[in-house]
């Protein structure tokens, strides 16, 4: 049941980790980064604003921030499992949550089936696969002389391209990827350095929670 998805997640890790090598990011780098902050996307987005002697921290923690905020809603609908444990260990616990295991668990739940077992067994497993891959993709990466050659300099496009049609539920999407979109475009023209990723992320956070409201007062009405 969890091998596809150990496999998906080990296809971009590898993908990761050789683009990492590219962004000047040493092993210990790369095995800290993904053993500590476990977010595929927001690691993707770190990569892009990585730059080795001036790292714009404050640039990075924003703009993580904003794309892993859905780790946060998603979470919540997990308390029901871990409302029976003490608090450091629920905590503990949902540093493992990520899309692939939420999914698989809320659907565990539905079947009534889910448990914290569930989630934590399937989020070890996902640590785990995401570590090894990123880590050979660090690797690896080292061995490659030219990346355009295989058409890796793509490769953080095409996965970020992979990774949008993958959240696309419908034509309710289009608002808040437009806006985030338009705004990171319009703040990439104005102002220097990679402040566009946060603007766009901000803009199309807040397009979606007004395009949801506005939807959930329609159904009230």
């Amino acid at each position: 049941m969890f091998l596809p998805v150990a496999i998906s997640i080990a296809a971009y890790g590898v993908v990761w980790g050789v683009l990492a090598g590219q962004a000047g990011m040493s092993v210990i780098e790369v095995a800290l980064m993904s053993g500590l902050v476990f977010a595929g996307a927001s690691q993707f987005v770190a990569l892009d604003m990585w730059t080795p002697g001036s790292l714009p921290i404050l640039s990075i923690v924003i703009a993580t921030a904003v794309v892993n905020l859905r780790i946060l809603l998603m979470s919540a609908t997990l308390r029901p499992l871990a409302a029976h444990l003490p608090l450091p260990r629920a905590l503990a616990a949902m540093f493992f949550v990520s899309d692939e295991q939420w999914a698989m668990t809320m659907a565990e739940v539905r079947k009534g089936s889910g448990s914290i077992a569930f989630l934590l067994g399937t989020g070890v497993l996902s640590w785990l696969s995401w570590m090894l891959s990123t880590l050979c993709g660090r690797v690896l990466g080292a061995f490659i002389d030219d990346p355009t050659r295989y058409g890796l300099d793509f490769a953080f496009t095409a996965t970020f391209i992979a990774l949008l049609l993958g959240m696309w539920k419908g034509r309710g999407d289009l608002v808040p990827w437009i806006v985030g979109a338009l705004a990171a475009i319009a703040t990439s023209r104005l102002i220097e350095g990679n402040w566009y990723i946060i603007a766009g992320g901000l803009a199309g956070s807040f397009a979606g929670a007004v395009a949801e409201t506005i939807r959930e007062r329609r159904h009230v009405a």
